[in-house]
């Protein structure tokens, strides 16, 4: 893909999106961006910034003038090694292909059966955790969707913790080069040979999700050479974005009491996959994905030269007054057009793993709601510190 040509057009900001001070707290930069236009070039990393949603819509529908081959990082270095031959970074024909066997595991018509497990494991695990009064909500969370996504994926034991220690690395990759990237480059990196070493068709379970995935190849649905990149989807797809979510979905619901007895009443709309999904809208786990310009095109009244890489900003999109009115940063778990954020994709890209993450959000707020009569804060979360990742690795709750 030839190299963009200088921006001669659009609006041009010199913030940046991957400094401390923005990670921590991104949203006034991205009320800044999202009043400069449609589409604003970021000199310091050369890209353009995506901040509102009508605009981030439309190019995530658009798959084939918007990319994902090299385009989903923002170095030729993680493009090209760790992404791939992975769905996430696939196009057209090759990305339909990668993930028919992911839709056969966890699209929904797949996921009715387990629906009765999942809540079981909901109840217990929430049970287990509010025993003692104060908890670590993000240590329940994080128990709560690994134990499933990794026991379903068929995992061999001894590897659990490499993989979950790595999934985060993977999203520090994404972003720029910096110390943060330099740190999680080699973790993230190695990831696909210790899945290729240690996750081989003798160690899953046979019917696991990877298992599905080696009799996938031995149909010649799949290469043999995609079985391992297909796994990184699986972690990708199910894990740290559902912790993060869900987490802080809790620190939501313990910050604004008034939602939480909504949760708890008998209001019809007021329900655990509105919590969920509201949360998902107002405070994006994944803040922002990569994709290139196939050629040159226009977003809104902007001018984006072929090759041009474009950053759509999702934690910036579910804020944006022109959709969802002047109430954009309010937490309301009855706003009705909630489940229309763009944090889990949109399009072919739309996330593997969304159906699967909603069920996991409606089954451990539904077994809260029927527990805990009321949350509140117990101290200073701890935030989660990532290029691309939002949320909290800590968040102490006390049971009312």
């Amino acid at each position: 893909m030839p190299r963009p040509a200088p921006p001669t057009s659009g609006p041009s900001s010199d913030i940046d999106l991957f400094s401390h001070a923005t990670l921590t707290d991104p949203y006034p930069a991205y009320a800044t961006l999202r009043d400069l236009g449609p589409a604003v070039h970021l000199p310091r990393h050369d890209i353009w910034a995506l901040p509102r949603y009508d605009e981030a819509l439309a190019v995530l529908k658009d798959s084939d003038t918007f990319v994902s081959d090299e385009a989903v990082a923002l170095t030729d270095l993680a493009n090209t090694t760790i992404l791939k031959g992975t769905v996430l970074a696939a196009d057209g024909p090759v990305h339909a292909r990668l993930r028919r066997p992911l839709s056969r595991q966890l699209g929904r018509r797949a996921l009715a059966g387990r629906r009765p497990d999942v809540h079981e494991l909901a109840d217990a695990t929430v049970r287990r955790h509010v025993t003692a009064g104060t908890f670590d909500a993000a240590e329940m969370v994080r128990e709560f969707v690994a134990g499933i996504v990794l026991e379903w994926m068929g995992l061999p034991e001894v590897t659990r913790d490499t993989v979950l220690d790595a999934a985060a690395a993977i999203f520090d990759a994404f972003g720029p080069e910096s110390e943060r990237y330099f740190k999680a480059l080699p973790v993230a990196g190695a990831m696909a040979a210790f899945l290729a070493q240690e996750v081989t068709r003798d160690k899953v379970r046979p019917d696991s999700w990877l298992g599905a995935l080696y009799d996938a190849a031995d149909e010649g649905l799949i290469h043999q050479t995609d079985v391992v990149p297909l796994m990184s989807a699986y972690v990708a797809a199910g894990l740290d974005t559902t912790i993060l979510g869900l987490t802080t979905t809790l620190r939501l619901l313990a910050e604004h009491p008034e939602q939480y007895e909504r949760l708890r009443g008998e209001t019809p709309a007021s329900s655990p996959v509105g919590a969920f999904t509201e949360a998902l809208r107002i405070e994006a786990p994944v803040q922002g994905f990569g994709r290139k310009a196939s050629r040159d095109t226009h977003i809104g009244d902007v001018a984006i030269p072929e090759g041009s890489q474009v950053w759509v900003l999702y934690g910036s999109t579910g804020r944006d007054a022109r959709k969802w009115g002047d109430t954009a940063d309010t937490f309301d778990i009855d706003r009705p057009d909630s489940a229309d954020h763009l944090t889990l994709g949109a399009g072919a890209h739309t996330c593997a793993g969304n159906h699967l993450a909603t069920l996991q959000g409606e089954a451990l707020l539904t077994a809260l709601a029927a527990q805990v009569p009321a949350l509140k804060p117990a101290g200073t979360p701890e935030r989660e510190f990532n290029q691309v990742l939002r949320g909290h690795a800590t968040l102490p709750l006390t049971v009312a």
